[in-house]
């Protein structure tokens, strides 16, 4: 089984700076894709940014230019860093992961953290 645990999220004003963690851990599982969700109420889940396990990078265009996805291999760990932050920028962040075992995909998702932009 595979465990993402997520944390980094909180309230921050307008223009301002929050940086997301993601560990994720499962014995006999290699992480291939790993990424950032974003669900705000009322709305659908929309990826947020992407990193493969190669290093390319995705990224929505409402967050380009201003959010930056990185990623330990040793550690198994997706960082989302988040800066200008807008109040429409509020949601619920989904840490995600396609992972493999024996060549078969599963896909996982983390509990949820929650990032409030106030105006």
């Amino acid at each position: 089984q595979v465990q993402l645990v997520e944390s980094g999220g909180g309230l921050v004003q307008a223009g301002g700076s929050l940086r997301l963690s993601c560990a994720a851990s499962g014995s006999t599982f290699s992480f291939n894709d790993m990424g950032w969700y974003r669900q705000a109420p009322g709305k659908q889940r929309e990826l947020v940014a992407g990193i493969s396990s190669g290093g390319s990078t995705n990224y929505a265009d409402s967050v380009k230019g201003r959010f930056g996805i990185s990623r330990d291999y040793a550690k198994n760990t997706v960082y989302l860093q988040m800066n200008s932050l807008k109040p429409e920028d509020t949601a619920v962040y989904y840490c995600y992961t396609d992972a493999r075992r024996f060549g078969i995909k599963y896909d996982y998702w983390g509990q949820g953290t929650q990032v409030t932009v106030s105006s």
